[in-house]
């Protein structure tokens, strides 16, 4: 837990060096402002209400089958584990007014209350996932559309390679990774 905090600080890091030191070369301030009237991130998150429009309003079209694919998926596994949990209720309640179910013979009652609440906590983990991925979608979009005009030119460059570090306190070498940008 403690290393997932620092490689998520370290990855933060080396994103605010980006964009704090990005520079636009190619195109004027003037212009851009001119241009940013024609592509807005409010537009592209208001157009991400709708999956895949936002993608689509900022011309990353390929993103839009990747949005409908996952949202798609996670919402089938929803349905289907719905139904499987409304076809172990409705034994279950038969069973319990005393009538014969479609698993009378095969699975006891507990096997029946187990398969109930397996298949409600899958479903609800997919309805999370995708409210997950829609929410997602939606903050791609808004980052895409910001980053719209930013200038990915050939002098933009970053280069990792394994360094040593002394330790503060031993003194010992420590193996790390350097990183060298270039703007």
């Amino acid at each position: 837990f403690i290393l997932a905090k620092k490689i998520l600080l370290a990855v933060g890091m080396i994103f605010l060096v980006f964009v704090a030191n990005a520079q636009i070369d190619t195109v004027s301030k003037e212009k851009i402002k001119e241009q940013e009237k024609f592509h807005s991130p409010k537009t592209a998150t208001l157009l991400a209400i709708v999956p895949g429009a936002g993608q689509a309003y900022n011309r990353k079209y390929w993103k839009m089958p990747i949005v409908y694919a996952t949202m798609g998926t996670c919402m089938y596994f929803a349905i289907s584990n719905q139904k499987q949990f409304g076809r172990f209720k409705k034994a279950y309640m038969q069973r319990d007014n005393g009538e014969h179910d479609e698993f009378y013979g095969i699975l006891s009652n507990e096997a029946i209350i187990n398969n109930m609440d397996r298949n409600r906590k899958i479903r609800d983990y997919f309805i999370a996932g995708t409210v997950l991925l829609y929410a997602l979608q939606i903050i791609d979009a808004n980052v895409d559309a910001h980053l719209f005009y930013f200038d990915v030119g050939d002098n933009l460059s970053a280069a990792f390679y394994p360094q040593t570090f002394n330790h503060a306190y031993t003194r010992t070498p420590i193996l790390g990774v350097g990183c060298t940008l270039n703007f």
